[in-house]
């Protein structure tokens, strides 16, 4: 889950490529005379794509600050975006750099995406109010970039403590531990940034969100493991409640028997806990956060560079990577901690996950890409934790499925055979000496976009609820015929997001609430 949705896996083989990370980096020198805009589509899917613009400064002198500025044609939408601000009138948007990437060195680069629905690309471009394929640098835009902490994976604009943040004592009254109904619908809440879908204030969420996961926790740096949450600046999110308000809604959700947890991470929310320091730090500013608002878990939502495995750590049963080795432990201590009633759910990519089935880390002779299935030794460790484990089935790229062939996104066999590897268990890297044991059907949904505009690999109502069907009566299946068998209690469905669900009037909801209630 994130703000922004992207495709981490093109194909397969891209388990052998590194994902690019929206970080600076070095470029060919320019030909241009100044700064450049070059935009891409990423992804593709007809109804709907993923672009990206880089900005280069193909000149002598530091950008300090940019603006890209763009037309889209009638009929093409803006989406979620991710890595600059937008501001929109009618069909041209502009997008404003962050407080972390507005500073541009002569020769290097920086990204920002966004989704749009519709077939048309972007025209009249414009960079600092030159066209964007380059000509003379103008000056940075007059509107300054924000200057409080982003919901990103940025620091924040004041140093860190040099102390831990205090654990503040957990409410007087505890939350409500009553359990999960037999079938779920899940949803993440824009708590902390809008990301072009509007601010949803929790007193606001429908009755039928079962467990409500907060976007999002993330660190004051990547390695870091001091995690902090801020409810979205009323600048950006206008209408949002206050914090005793905020805290007031949670009271009355858990009160109803819904569960609301703190998610950490997301794609831009980057976690690499590279020491103990770290894990430590992780775990008091998380209970911190959780005792703060009463709330009912966690949600891991890691993405982008946070897990990887080392070279030579070849063995889910038994991992070695401080990365893995510390967030296992960690959340290990959170669960101690907070006991029986602590709700644990994790969201992955089909990436971290399921890749496994082809390739598990760098592979026996250091090649692969590091990350590829590097979430089944996490899930593995915490086996008998894990409440919901609800895999991302989105911003995906074809991936093996235990019939040995390829399955793509945005489509019910997907669904159904990236799901049915979590409950009848596969080889880790075809080995078949280390098999990644199934998990119990209630602990296992799946993850689907909301609208078209929420990811990549939206599919309809009636797709998603032929393959629950499928998965939890063992009809309509199709081609793929489920090696789990039938899997009456399957938990149920998780989406990205509930905002973007009422931005599309509720669909989501209000197809899958009923469907799920009706299950036996």
């Amino acid at each position: 889950m994130r703000r922004p949705a992207r495709n981490l896996l093109l194909a397969a083989v891209a388990a052998l490529a590194t994902v690019t990370a929206t970080t600076l980096t070095l470029a060919a020198p320019a030909q241009a005379a100044g700064p450049t805009a070059t935009f891409v589509k990423t992804a593709d899917w007809g109804t709907g794509w993923e672009g990206r613009y880089t900005v280069t400064n193909g000149g002598p002198a530091t950008i300090t600050g940019w603006q890209v500025a763009f037309t889209l044609p009638a009929g093409t939408t803006l989406g979620s975006y991710w890595d600059a601000t937008v501001s929109s009138v009618g069909q041209r948007h502009t997008f404003t750099n962050r407080s972390w990437n507005g500073t541009v060195a002569p020769g290097a680069s920086v990204s920002f995406g966004f989704l749009a629905t519709g077939s048309g690309s972007p025209t009249n471009c414009t960079l600092n109010g030159a066209p964007c394929s380059g000509g003379t640098p103008t000056t940075p835009p007059t509107t300054a970039p924000p200057t409080t902490a982003p919901p990103t994976t940025a620091p924040p604009t004041t140093p860190p403590p040099t102390t831990p943040p205090p654990t503040t004592p957990p409410p007087t009254t505890p939350p409500p531990t009553g359990g999960l109904p037999r079938h779920a619908l899940i949803g993440y809440l824009h708590a902390s940034f809008a990301n072009g879908s509007g601010y949803l204030r929790m007193a606001d969420v429908p009755a039928d969100w079962d467990i409500i996961n907060l976007a999002f926790g993330e660190p004051t740096t990547v390695t870091s493991g001091d995690i902090r949450f801020q409810l979205c600046p009323a600048a950006e999110c206008p209408g949002v409640e206050t914090e005793a308000e905020f805290i007031a809604a949670i009271r009355a959700k858990q009160a109803q028997g819904k569960k609301v947890l703190l998610s950490i991470g997301g794609q831009n929310g980057q976690v690499q806990l590279t020491t103990t320091a770290a894990r430590d730090t992780f775990v008091r500013s998380v209970a911190a956060i959780i005792d703060r608002y009463g709330l009912n878990g966690l949600d891991i939502d890691f993405e982008g560079h946070s897990l990887y495995l080392n070279t030579g750590d070849t063995d889910f049963r038994n991992p070695t990577t401080p990365v893995i080795v510390n967030l296992i432990s960690a959340i290990r201590t959170l669960k101690q901690r907070y006991g029986a009633g602590f709700v644990l759910t994790m969201a992955p990519e089909t990436f971290f996950v399921q890749l496994g089935y082809q390739y598990y880390g760098s592979g026996p002779w250091g090649g692969q890409d590091p990350r590829a299935g590097s979430y089944l030794p996490v899930i593995h460790a915490l086996r008998n934790d894990i409440t919901v484990l609800h895999v991302q089935d989105y911003n995906s790229g074809p991936i093996m499925g235990l019939d040995n062939q390829y399955h793509t996104m945005g489509s019910a066999d997907f669904h159904i055979a990236m799901t049915d590897m979590l409950l009848a268990g596969f080889p880790v890297a075809g080995n078949a000496d280390r098999v990644f044991p199934p998990l119990r059907e209630d602990q296992v949904a799946f993850g689907a976009p909301s609208s078209p505009s929420a990811g990549n690999g939206y599919l309809a109502p009636a797709g998603v609820q032929a393959a629950v069907t499928c998965l939890v009566k063992g009809q309509g299946c199709g081609p793929y015929t489920p090696r789990s068998g039938t899997n009456p209690a399957l938990r149920g469905l998780m989406t990205w997001s509930i905002n973007w669900d009422r931005f599309y009037a509720w669909e989501f909801r209000l197809s899958h609430g009923p469907f799920l209630r009706s299950l036996p």
